[in-house]
């Protein structure tokens, strides 16, 4: 069988929450398919190795200490981009999550604006930062990472992560709608349950087992099964494809 290939040669990606899971993966394939990537996070150590690791595959990598909360950060980290690469043609919004699952009644305050802030915040102030420059090139490609969480609730989870996730979605289209005419695409992907370090942190084995059963496929989502579909989402191929939420789940809302 073959192998789909995907070419990004000369193009910029901007991957947030780059360090670990979903979005280290997806630079990683970015960088493997000639793109130039820029790794985003927090967590200086683990996203230096990360573009360490993929430069020494031979790919084009560079690390930025970014709080996606935090305005002057995202400005400053942007506007740094641009400087450096000349352009943007891909943004990956893909930092989020949440570290402790709690009921409505258990939330407080501090956690609520917490992942409100993580997920759905740090992805406004991103895309903004980053639209102007999109604009001016008449291209580009946005891709939000969104969660079976914001479609349906299946299992115990987080409340504010819910609620940021089905922003995202609507967040979206909002943006679709906006840039469209500027040949800029916006979708969504919605992975259900996927085995990043993150989640196998947060859930039990039971609970990981429950969950990958809720499925026609019978097994929860890895890191691979989703970079396949951000990288067709920034492909030509998906120019006409906008303003929609992919949700990537084995099934398991088709049940």
């Amino acid at each position: 069988m073959g192998t789909t290939k995907f070419d990004f040669s000369g193009q910029v990606a901007v991957i947030t929450g780059a360090a670990v899971g979903i979005g280290k993966g997806a630079a990683e394939a970015f960088a493997g398919a000639g793109a130039r990537a820029y790794l985003l996070d927090i967590d200086d150590e683990k996203c230096e190795k990360a573009a360490e690791g993929i430069r020494g595959q031979s790919g084009e990598a560079s690390f930025i200490h970014c709080d996606i909360t935090d305005s002057k950060s995202v400005q400053e980290t942007f506007g740094r981009i641009v400087s450096e690469a000349g352009r943007i043609d891909i943004l990956l919004n893909n930092a989020g999550g949440f570290k402790t699952q709690l009921t409505t009644a258990e939330t407080d305050e501090e956690e609520w604006d917490q992942v409100i802030d993580r997920n759905l915040k740090g992805l406004f102030l991103c895309s903004r930062a980053a639209i102007p420059t999109l604009i001016k090139q008449k291209s580009g490609r946005i891709i939000n990472m969104g969660s079976v969480a914001g479609l349906a609730s299946m299992t115990r989870s987080s409340p504010p992560y819910s609620a940021a996730k089905a922003g995202v979605h609507a967040m979206t289209r909002v943006m679709a709608f906006e840039l469209g005419e500027h040949s800029i695409t916006v979708n969504a992907l919605a992975p259900g349950t996927t085995a990043t370090d993150r989640v196998v942190a947060l859930r039990s084995p039971e609970q990981m087992k429950q969950i990958g059963a809720m499925s026609p496929l019978g097994r929860i989502g890895e890191v691979e099964d989703m970079v396949g579909w951000i990288l067709f989402l920034a492909s030509p191929e998906a120019g006409y494809f906008t303003g929609q939420t992919v949700s990537v789940n084995g099934g398991r809302l088709a049940v």
